[in-house]
C-alpha cells in the first residue's frame, strides 16, 4: 500500500492548466484515509494493543486532561460496545499495564478508570509525532483554504453519518 500522492492536475502530458476533478478529491481522501489506517495500525502494533484498546486509552486520557474521570459504563457508552466487552478489555488493558483502577470516592460500589503513568506517555508520545506532522501540514494552507477543507471534510462526515444512520434501520428489521 503506497500514500505516495500522484499529482495528476499537471504534468508533462497535460499542462499546467489542468484541472482537478471531484474523482481526483475523493481519491486524494481515500489515499488520506488509507494511511491514516496504517498509522494507526503501527501505533497499535507499537504498544501492542488493538483497536478499541487504543480508542479506550484516547478516552481515558481526553477525560483526564479535562479533570473528569471515567467508569466502565461510559466507557462502553463512548467506545459503542457492550458492558461484557467493556469488562474484557478493560481486564486486558490492566493486566498489560495501560490501565488501573480505582475506587470511586463518590460510589463505594462504583469503579474509575485511569490510564497508567507510562501507557500515558507512550500512547502521548505516538499519538503526538503524528498530530505534529499533520498541523506543520496544515498550518502551511492559507486560512480560506482551511476554511474550504474544514467545510468540505464535515460534510463529508454527514454523508458519512447519514450512510451508517439510514443503514442501521435494514440491520434492525433482518
Amino acid at each position: 500500500m503506497t500514500t505516495e500522492v500522484t499529482d495528476t492536475t499537471t504534468g508533462f502530458w497535460y499542462g499546467t492548466d489542468s484541472r482537478v476533478d471531484a474523482v481526483d478529491v475523493l481519491n486524494a481522501l481515500r489515499r488520506y484515509r488509507s494511511a491514516e489506517s496504517a498509522a494507526q495500525r503501527r501505533a497499535r502494533e507499537a504498544l501492542g494493543i488493538g483497536e478499541n484498546a487504543l480508542l479506550a486509552l484516547r478516552v481515558l486520557l481526553d477525560a483526564e486532561a479535562a479533570g473528569r474521570a471515567v467508569n466502565a459504563k461510559e466507557l462502553a457508552d463512548r467506545l459503542d460496545i457492550t458492558p461484557a466487552s467493556t469488562s474484557a478489555l478493560v481486564d486486558r488493558l490492566v493486566r498489560s499495564g495501560h490501565v488501573e483502577r480505582h475506587a470511586d470516592p463518590h460510589d463505594r460500589r462504583g469503579v474509575l478508570l485511569t490510564a497508567t503513568g507510562g501507557s500515558m506517555r507512550q500512547v502521548l508520545q505516538v499519538i503526538d509525532e503524528l498530530d505534529n506532522r499533520a498541523i506543520e501540514v496544515a498550518e502551511h494552507l492559507p486560512p480560506s483554504d482551511m476554511a474550504v477543507v474544514v467545510g468540505f471534510l464535515e460534510q463529508m462526515a454527514r454523508v458519512v453519518d447519514r450512510d451508517i444512520e439510514s443503514a442501521e434501520p435494514a440491520r434492525r428489521s433482518a
